[in-house]
C-alpha cells in the first residue's frame, strides 16, 4: 500500500509539470552559512545569484546542467510542495545530485539528510 501511495504521489507531481523530464537523483540540503561554502559570501551562488532565506532554490550537479537543468529552470521535487528554481551549481565531483536550499535552518537541512527523489522540469525554449 505504501508503494502504491508513493507511486501515485510521484505520478501526480510529474503530471503537474508537463513536458518534464522525470529523473531520479540524490537530494541533500544546504544552508547559506560560511561552514558550507567555499569562501566569501555564503549567500552568493556560483551563477552570481544572491540567496535569501525562504527562497525555493536548488543547486544541481553539472551533469544535470548538461541535461537541461540550467540556471533559472523550474523544477518539481517529489515530496515537496511548489516549484524550485535552479540558482546554483555544485562541484564537478557530484553526479545525479541536487542540493535543496534551506536558508539558515541548519536543523531542517540535517533532518532532510540524504534522500533519493524524482525531479521533473520543463525544457527551456
Amino acid at each position: 500500500m505504501t508503494r502504491l501511495i508513493a507511486a501515485l504521489t510521484t505520478a501526480a507531481i510529474l503530471a503537474g509539470c508537463s513536458g518534464g523530464n522525470p529523473r531520479e537523483v540524490t537530494a541533500t540540503a544546504y544552508n547559506s552559512v560560511n561552514s558550507q561554502t567555499k569562501a566569501g559570501d555564503p549567500t552568493l551562488t556560483a551563477w552570481g545569484d544572491t540567496l535569501k532565506p525562504g527562497m525555493k532554490a536548488i543547486a544541481v550537479s553539472r551533469d544535470l546542467i548538461d541535461d537541461g537543468l540550467t540556471h533559472g529552470t523550474e523544477v518539481k521535487i517529489e515530496g515537496l510542495p511548489g516549484t524550485y528554481i535552479v540558482r546554483d551549481k555544485m562541484n564537478k565531483r557530484w553526479e545525479d545530485k541536487i542540493d535543496i536550499y534551506m536558508g539558515l535552518d541548519i536543523e531542517a537541512a540535517k533532518e532532510w539528510g540524504k534522500r533519493t527523489v524524482t525531479i521533473s522540469w520543463k525544457e527551456k525554449e
